[in-house]
């Protein structure tokens, strides 16, 4: 009886505990000249970071060359740590697919590979392990999209390489439609979940309606492995007669605070605008939302997505590594975070 008693309670054990992922901590680096500043770099010891997501471009259409170009390139005025790896990032604007070929997305998979190859060295490092792929791509882009990765996989300079795609919300609920990439892994991106352009004081960055309505039911069946991107960055969104007008990078929440310039509604995130304000571009009557993200908000975000995430080694990824936002949070605030996967 005893016996029985012991196999039971090792039964309960042994399947009421949950198994816990094994978590690689890190964060993006979205900025275009990259230096390797004290406060940044002691972030990445801080957390034990092996690998730094490093945006190396965005690709658009240029309309006048007809073709696909690059964006804003980063600059490496400084070498990454020699202790930390880069996962180069590339950015594709989706209407890049919109019209193209089997021989365009073949030109395009080798340019994309030999410019990233330069950038990587560029950096200081001779070699990569990953190369991510960031494209919100659609059901009208998927086949052309899809068909991309797989040039970028036979790209001899990639050979050997993992290709990991980002993925959004969307994307894991409306499976069906929107394909799975032919791919190793995604990165699930848990940020800018709302509609950025519809007025009212919603917070687009991060919203707990839109996880339990586009994942809930759906994160635990993806077939991909997953790593796990969360938001450490604020904005203000600005909009002109209720109608989105942008976001402004002159506003930020001292400024918000003043209160000849702004007036609250009340304890929103809304702010109206008092006086013509030229110096950050707005006008007398415009609305500004401060979006922001709190620890709280990380925590809560980390424990939903624990629970229906399948148990697996994943890297967990902040966007993005800037002091500005990280002072925000303290490394206690991250850490539970982490410990929450």
């Amino acid at each position: 009886m005893r016996k029985i008693s012991i196999l039971v309670i090792a039964v309960f054990l042994l399947f009421g505990c949950k198994q816990k992922s094994i978590v690689h901590p890190t964060f993006y680096f979205w900025k275009t000249d990259y230096h390797n500043t004290k406060s940044e770099t002691q972030y990445l010891n801080q957390f034990k970071s092996k690998a730094l997501y490093v945006r190396i471009m965005d690709v658009d259409f240029d309309p006048d060359r007809q073709q696909a170009v690059p964006v804003s390139p980063i600059r490496f005025s400084d070498q990454l740590p020699p202790q930390v790896e880069i996962i180069p990032v590339v950015f594709l604007v989706n209407r890049i697919f919109y019209d193209t070929d089997p021989n365009k997305t073949k030109i395009l998979a080798k340019r994309i590979a030999s410019f990233v190859d330069a950038k990587v060295k560029q950096a200081g490092k001779q070699d990569y392990a990953e190369l991510q792929i960031d494209c919100d791509w659609t059901k009208t882009t998927r086949d052309q999209y899809f068909e991309f990765l797989k040039q970028l996989k036979n790209q001899p300079l990639l050979k050997g390489k993992i290709i990991s795609v980002t993925l959004r919300l969307h994307q894991v609920k409306n499976v069906v439609t929107s394909g799975i990439p032919p791919v190793a892994k995604a990165m699930l991106m848990c940020y800018n979940m709302g509609n950025l352009r519809k007025y009212g004081d919603q917070n687009s960055i991060l919203d707990q309606h839109e996880m339990n309505l586009y994942l809930k039911d759906f994160l635990k069946n993806y077939p991909l492995k997953l790593d796990v991107a969360l938001p450490l960055f604020e904005w203000a969104v600005v909009f002109r007669n209720r109608e989105y007008a942008g976001i402004s990078k002159r506003i930020n929440k001292t400024r918000l605070q003043d209160k000849r310039l702004f007036r609250q509604r009340g304890n929103s995130i809304l702010y109206d605008l008092l006086m013509d304000d030229p110096a950050a571009g707005l006008k007398q009557g415009d609305v500004v939302r401060w979006e922001e993200i709190s620890a709280k908000d990380l925590l809560s975000t980390s424990t939903f997505l624990s629970r229906y995430l399948k148990p697996a080694e994943r890297n967990l990824v902040f966007y993005h590594l800037e002091t500005d936002l990280l002072k925000h949070f303290t490394h206690e605030d991250l850490q539970k975070v982490i410990a929450n996967f």
